[in-house]
Order: C-alpha cells, then structure tokens, then sequence
C-alpha cells in the first residue's frame, strides 16, 4: 500500500481517538477513589515543591510511583490544575498506543490488519474508560505494549530493527515506575511461556540482549526506588510490600470478587470485538501446531500465539490477584485486539472459516444483554435506588434520564445489523461497520449525555462544596468531611481535609474546640449525627443533598471566585 492511504489511515484514527478521548474530557467532576487520589497527588506535588515524595492530602502516598504524577503535574503546568489536565496524560498515551498498535500490525501485516485492529482496540468501553480517567493504567497499558512489541521486533526483525529490543527494556522500566512491578510483570508474562512453549529460549539470549537490557532497566526504574528508600526506610518498604504482595494476597479497600470476576470484565468491557475472542484463541492455538516450528518472519502464525499466551497470562494473573478492579486486566486489551483482527481478517476472506456464525452469535448475545440492560435501567435504577442514595444522595430526586435507554436502543439495533450482515458471504464487511457505529453511538451518548448528568447531580455537588469551603477557611482553619471520605474534596478544597466516618463522632468533636473556625461537609441526612457542640452549627450552602456548615457563618465568595456553577444536564 502506498503512504497516502496509510495517511489517510492515521488521520481517521487519530480523529477518532481524539473525539473519544478527548471531548468533554474535562467536564466531569474527578471520580472517587483512585481519580481524586491521583488527580490530589499530583497537585500536591506542584504546591509542595517536593518531585520524588508523593503525598495525599498532605501525608506521604505510597501506593504508586511518581511517574504518572510528573506527568500530570506537567499537565497543570501547560493547562492549570484541573480535570482536564489530570486527565490529559491518559488521554494522551491512548492515543498514542492506538497509533502504536496500527504502526505495529501494519508493519508485520499490512495497512488493512493495522486499521482493523487499531480500530478494534479504540472502540470499547474499557480502552476509552481507561483513557478518559486520571489513573496509571493508560500509561502502563502503553509502556507495557511498547516493550512487548520492542521484544517482537527485536527477536524477529533484521538490520536496525533489531535495536527495538531496547524499548523491551526501557518500556518495562517505564511501566514499573507506573504502577510498580506489575510494569515489568506483564511483559514476563508474556514473554515467558511464548519462548517455553516454542523453545525459542536460545534465540532470546543471542538476539534480546538480556545483560545489557538489564542494566538499562535498572538505571530506568531504580533510582527513584532507592531515593525512596533512602527517604522513608521500612516505612516505604512495609507499605510498598502491602501495595504488591499485600493487593496480590489480601483484597485492598473491598475491591474483591471471585475469580470469575473478570470474565464479564473482559467480555463487555471489549464488547463488541470480545464475540471473535474465543475462535480467535481456538484459531491462534490451531495454526501455530500446524505451521513449521522454525519460521522466523514475524507475521508468522506464531504472533497470534504470542497474542494469545500474553491475554491468557494476564487475564489468569489478576484473576488469582484478591483485589480486582475493572481496569486492573487493561493490559491484554492490546493482544485482544491482534487476535479480533486477525480472526476478522480471515472472515472476510475465507467464507468457511470456523467459529465465524458462534462468534456473531455470541456477538449478538453479549449485545442484546447489553442493550436490555440499557434499555431497562430506568427500571433497574428504581430497583436499586436506596442503595444508590447511600452512595448519591441526590439519587431520590432525579433520575438517569433517557441517555441509557436510548444507548440501548442504538445497540439493539446494531447487533441485529451484524448479524444482518455478517452471514452473507458478499456483506460480511458491513458488519464490521455496524458493529463499531453501534459501541461508537453508545458511547457518544454517555460521552455527551449520561455522564454530564450524572456528574451534574452525583459527583459535584460535594465538591462544589469542597471548593468553596476552601476559598474561605484560613491557615489555622479546618474542613471536616463528614461520612464523604472522598479524595477529590481535597483537590477541591486544595487544603487538608480531615475526614471523619460514621461513628467516629469523638474524633470530631476533639477537632471542634480548636482554635479558629471549622467547616463540616457532609450528607444532609447525617446532621442529627453530628456532636452536639456542632448541632448548632448553620448551614452556609448547600448542593444536591450535601450540605457545608460552619462555626462562624462568615462566608465571603466574591464575584469570579465562587465555584462554578455545575452544568446544566444534557
């Protein structure tokens, strides 16, 4: 293929990556908790001075390396301390590994795989999710898969493309001064059962340059490690073992499940393409056996087998992990997307191959699940309301509105073309069409319409409340956080924040005769729990079911100073 088609390509993917990531990226109030913790971090790190230490409302933060806060704190630098700018890092680098992906597959397999799976890894929930929150996933999603595809290149490719092999080693660094370990984890659990199973071992230590990539990982990746230890000692060392060892073990912050919870994960997270996922396997595992053991071009059947064995370990890793999250398997998405593709590809040109009508209608089923479940969620969302007004008070006096209905609709509809389309032989490409418009609509939708509405009424009003508390309160003054534990009130507040859960009333109350004044904010239904030497207090402003009280009702909010107005919901 010429370079202008290739042209035309990246400019379609970086349009579209650019409207799914970027648009409205920074409309939404910070989410609790890893977003307002991130987001918090790194605004410390601005005000603070302090560049190797993180810390979280103003006490040291262990959880993570400082990489992705260097990076948002450049952000805020460039665009001022807020939602976009803690977001603007993830955003970037998934953009950045979509053009990746495509410059990958196009170079062992052609414009038409590259755009095909590029296309396959941008449109999905879980990559667009992933990349529109302040965490460290994007990053590492992106400097694992850079050191993954260094490796491929640097085994297989011949002259200079052998000197990829260095990114291995560099992304693998990158990635561990990320999200720690599991940086260099993803990429071992990739690399290792491909080089056992084809014994290509000995091929690896003449080609990979271990040694050396050794040294380079480690000038990387340790530096801000020891600097840490030398800082902390046994203070970092215990909570860095809690954060590794600890998450793998124990589940952290109720984040557990069994070990089936990344099974719907994967399937709606990377719906629609995840329908291919279980032939493409089957396919990947049945052309390695039966190609020769010893080709060395890359676009072998052997990629799709490192593919695979790379989404297998990892989906197997966090699903023995006791702490689950969502995000946690973002990972494999990329190895998930060269196995749809290359299964795709071959539907398209071989109308007998296997699993193609199971694959469509698996597709189908995960869609119309999807789409009903859309569809009834104003029912669902009744069903469920007093467990959601725990959480949101405002949940009892509002309600989704039609966004997910109609979200739902759009899939309906869209599965039902794929499978239109998708049996005949002369039409199959239309489905791939249907099927991508169809998660594109859903997701503009929310992009546009649910989640403005549900940050309007679920997520800024307390920290609408939060921001204007700390524009009045002084040095010597406190903001106490009543039953709303949440991290973002103190990148709101940008101040301390001393939070105080239900039932923990005493330590409250030794806060409250302190010198100067105290704000609470808090749930409205938790005021008759508050001591009784702050029953008194009045409310000075109040927000979709939070409210700010303070001993001295001084509120001063000048013109051009208060805290925005929420957006009115689409």
């Amino acid at each position: 293929m010429t370079i202008r088609p290739r042209l035309a390509h990246l400019a379609l993917l970086l349009a579209l990556a650019c409207l799914f990531l970027f648009v409205g990226l920074g409309d939404l109030g910070l989410t609790d908790r890893d977003e307002g913790s991130n987001a918090e971090a790194a605004r410390e790190m601005v005000e603070t001075g302090n560049w190797i230490s993180p810390t979280l409302n103003y006490e040291p933060r262990f959880a993570k390396p400082a990489l992705v806060y260097w990076l948002m704190s450049g952000a805020y630098r460039t665009f001022g301390v807020g939602e976009f700018g803690a977001r603007f890092p993830s955003a970037v680098f998934g953009v950045a590994l979509v053009l990746l992906h495509y410059w990958f597959l196009t170079r062992l397999r052609g414009a038409q795989a590259g755009l095909l799976g590029a296309l396959m890894l941008l449109l999905n929930v879980e990559m667009v999710a992933i990349g529109r929150l302040a965490l460290t996933d994007s990053v590492l999603i992106f400097f694992t898969t850079l050191a993954l595809y260094g490796f491929w290149l640097g085994i297989f490719g011949e002259g200079r493309e052998r000197h990829a092999i260095w990114l291995l080693y560099v992304g693998a660094a990158l990635a561990t001064l990320t999200k720690g370990p599991v940086g260099v984890l993803v990429p071992l659990l990739a690399i290792a059962p491909y080089l056992t199973i084809t014994r290509r071992w000995g091929q690896f230590w003449q080609r990979g340059q271990p040694i050396a990539g050794l040294v380079v990982f480690l000038l990387l990746a340790v530096p801000w490690y020891a600097a840490m230890l030398a800082i902390h000692g046994s203070q970092y060392t215990a909570s860095a073992q809690a954060n590794t060892i600890g998450r793998f073990l124990t589940a952290i912050g109720g984040h557990g499940g069994t070990v089936l919870f990344y099974i719907p994960i994967l399937f709606f997270g990377f719906f629609p393409w995840s329908g291919f996922l279980p032939a493409a396997l089957f396919a990947a595992w049945r052309d390695w056996r039966a190609a020769p053991l010893a080709p060395r071009l890359p676009s072998s059947p052997e990629l799709d087998l490192f593919a695979a064995l790379w989404l297998i370990a990892v989906f197997l890793f966090f699903s023995l992990s006791a702490t689950r999250l969502p995000h946690y398997i973002g990972p494999l998405l990329p190895a998930a997307a060269i196995l749809s593709a290359s299964y795709w590809q071959r539907c398209l040109t071989d109308a007998a191959t296997p699993g193609l009508r199971a694959s469509l209608r698996l597709l189908m089923g995960l869609g119309y699940v999807l789409g009903f479940l859309l569809a009834a969620s104003p029912i669902l969302y009744a069903r469920f309301l007093d467990q959601i007004a725990r959480e949101f008070p405002m949940a009892t006096q509002t309600d989704l509105g039609l966004g997910p209905p109609v979200a739902g609709v759009i899939l309906l509809i869209g599965v039902g073309l794929v499978w239109h389309f998708g049996r005949s032989e002369e039409r199959r490409a239309g489905a791939f069409l249907a099927a991508g418009a169809s998660i594109a609509g859903l997701m503009l939708v929310a992009i546009v319409i649910v989640l403005p509405r549900f940050s309007h009424y679920f997520i800024k009003p307390p920290q609408e409340l939060a921001y204007a508390a700390g524009f009045n309160l002084g040095p010597q003054d406190r903001l106490i956080a009543y039953g709303t534990p949440k991290p973002s009130l103190v990148f709101y507040a940008k101040r301390k924040v001393i939070m105080i859960k239900p039932g923990e009333e005493e330590r409250m109350r030794a806060h409250l005769g302190q010198p100067g004044r105290t704000m609470i904010l808090l749930p409205a239904r938790l005021r008759p729990q508050v001591p009784a030497d702050a029953a008194t207090y009045p409310v000075i402003l109040q927000r979709f079911g939070y409210v700010l009280l303070a001993s001295e009702p001084i509120f001063n909010l000048p013109a051009g100073t208060a805290a925005p107005a929420a957006a009115a919901p689409h």
